[in-house]
């Protein structure tokens, strides 16, 4: 098990957005070693109550010590938050006040070279937040056709050089391990800018391996139904597939009428439940980036139900 003193991304500013009360409930979606849920839990003191809730098992582990100090103020369930309305029913909470979305891999999981999220450490194939998910990186890489493999790299990793990575993956398949892929990647695909060349491959193995996506769209519309009037929601995300996703449905959700703008009489019906705290995306000041480059490309959206 490795422990980690790594400081949650936008911690401060994800504080100060939610700015949790005491007597309030809250909803940690994306709970990871719980950083973010400590200090929520700590700001709405003295009893503000938090609901955790990740498939990672690594992850609950971890959390479970830190948030200890809390007894019986934080629940900790193993469950994805594309349940959470599920969820909520089960602990018989109507409403929260405030939930939290940390979208993408932890800097946990890219540290534990055998799940298999890093290209810069050897490790299978894996890259599952889930273990029991019967899908992994190994399987895509090996298994799926040419045609899919590079629809997979360009839907999901925006890879302009899909076509060429997959044809020498293909040839050189079986593979089996991290190091391997980041080799053949590199052998095809020249450095020309920050990232590595294997980011975008990687990112889009990971994606697909755990419906990261598809997951975004499910729970965004239970966060809102479950808000109580003046509760926030902010989503924290580290690429454009998913920040787009965000964006799209805060902008939706967040106007009186969607018909088309020549459409002179309005007959959708649709009533803005949101309101959009910050249009233009917070993000990590240059103190928090030198700390902690992975931060980099993470953006914060923050939306509070009408």
């Amino acid at each position: 098990m490795i422990e980690t003193a790594h400081e949650p991304v936008l911690y401060h500013e994800i504080i100060l957005a939610l700015n949790p009360k005491h007597r309030g409930h809250y909803v940690d979606g994306t709970l990871g070693a719980g950083g973010h849920a400590a200090g929520i839990l700590k700001a709405s003191a003295p009893d503000g109550e938090l609901l955790g809730l990740d498939v990672d098992p690594q992850a609950l582990e971890l959390a479970k010590k830190k948030l200890a100090e809390f007894g019986p103020r934080v629940t900790i369930i193993r469950a994805s938050y594309t349940t959470l309305t599920e969820q909520l029913a089960k602990l018989g909470w109507t409403t929260i006040e405030g939930m939290l979305l940390d979208l993408g891999a932890s800097s946990m999981q890219f540290d534990t070279p055998k799940r298999g999220f890093s290209f810069q450490s050897a490790g299978e194939l894996d890259m599952r937040f889930d273990p029991t998910n019967p899908l992994t990186a190994a399987h895509l890489v090996n298994e799926l056709s040419e045609a899919e493999l590079a629809n997979l790299l360009f839907r999901y990793g925006e890879e302009p050089r899909s076509r060429q990575i997959t044809k020498a993956v293909i040839a050189a398949r079986p593979i089996v391990s991290t190091i391997q892929l980041a080799e053949i990647i590199n052998s095809v695909t020249p450095s020309r800018d920050r990232l590595h060349p294997a980011t975008r491959t990687f990112q889009a193995l990971r994606i697909a391996v755990n419906d990261e996506l598809m997951a975004i769209e499910k729970v965004l519309p239970q966060a809102i139904h479950a808000l109580s009037s003046g509760g926030r929601l902010a989503v924290i995300s580290f690429h454009s597939l998913e920040d787009r996703i965000v964006k799209s449905f805060f902008r939706q959700e967040s106007k009186d009428c969607l018909c088309p703008p020549r459409q002179p009489i309005c007959n959708c019906g649709h009533k803005a439940s949101i309101r959009e705290l910050n249009r233009r995306p917070g993000q990590p000041t240059d103190q928090e980036f030198s700390r902690n480059p992975r931060a980099r490309s993470a953006k914060l959206r923050v939306v509070e139900k009408i």
